[in-house]
């Protein structure tokens, strides 16, 4: 008999045993896995760029703008699948405001159309090509998300509320990572990881339950803002002297706020235990009495 593949590194796995630093990694490469599709798209402009310098003025000028449009557009595929891989990861989530996927199938067409006009393809020939690569393109990669995603039974405000919450948290993490993958402390990126696996536990929980916004909203703005503000400064000042002392005391920092966070989502999660428990014993009385 089949059975089905699982395990803590299955998307639908359990988490419960893994380190923070392994969260991190998982949750880095579903957003990541998807940008390294577009990858390979960025080679056909290098080519035609280099194939145009042989040709004349026009055939030069026309190549050069192809391959600009063709670079564009898979740069902003790129983009576009690793917004739609956080998107999908995500219980509550806005759809993203700007279209990447479909502006890049657009460019592809176009690009691509540009392109064949510097052969003898003729202007038809080039509409006709630029329109199997956009179609071809859509096939592959699809549209953006178009709509918010939500969770039935919470109303449309409270959603929104956290939505706005959680991007906001999301920015200041990502500007936390960003900023110390520029430095050569590979150890420190480890406990920064370990961080942000714990803040994102956080973001889940107030996901899954946006009652639990109230308590956790301070971590989620205030203290993740001071987070990424003195991540910003260490670097900064790491960049321009390698001060053992700034780094242990960022080190500390980091150790606080991860203890702090875990500790406010196990209260989170405890709470709710609570409140299904009282809901539970309030029902059966009500039972109790009606005979049932």
């Amino acid at each position: 008999m089949a059975k089905k593949f699982g395990g803590k590194y299955s998307p639908s796995g359990d988490r419960s045993e893994m380190t923070p630093v392994e969260e991190a990694a998982l949750d880095e490469r579903r957003v990541d896995a998807a940008g390294a599709k577009a990858g390979i798209l960025f080679v056909p402009p290098l080519v035609l760029a280099f194939t145009s310098l042989g040709g004349g003025p026009v055939v030069l000028v026309t190549g050069l703008v192809s391959a600009g449009v063709l670079v564009l557009a898979a740069w902003l595929l790129r983009e576009g699948l690793r917004a739609e891989a956080a998107y999908n990861a995500r219980k509550v989530a806005r759809r993203p405001a700007l279209p990447r996927k479909i502006l890049a199938t657009v460019l592809t067409g176009l690009g691509i159309g540009g392109a064949a006009m510097t052969g003898d393809a003729g202007l038809v020939g080039s509409v006709l090509y630029g329109l199997a690569a956009a179609g071809l393109h859509l096939a592959a990669f699809g549209i953006d998300p178009l709509a918010d995603k939500r969770i039935e039974g919470i109303d449309t405000f409270q959603q929104d509320r956290v939505a706005r919450v959680v991007d906001e948290a999301e920015d200041h993490l990502e500007v936390i990572r960003g900023q110390i993958a520029t430095t050569d402390a590979g150890a420190l990126q480890d406990k920064v990881d370990g961080f942000i696996a714990t803040a994102r536990k956080m973001i889940r929980t107030v996901e899954e339950d946006p009652r639990d916004l109230t308590g956790a909203r301070k971590f989620l703005g205030v203290y993740l803002l001071g987070a990424r503000d003195a991540t910003v400064k260490f670097v900064d000042l790491w960049k321009r002297k390698k001060d053992t002392d700034a780094r242990a005391a960022y080190e500390d920092l980091l150790d606080d706020l991860q203890e702090n966070f875990a500790a406010r989502t196990e209260k989170m999660l405890l709470d709710d235990r609570s409140d299904m428990d009282i809901e539970i014993k309030v029902l059966r009385d009500r039972l109790q009495r009606e005979g049932v």
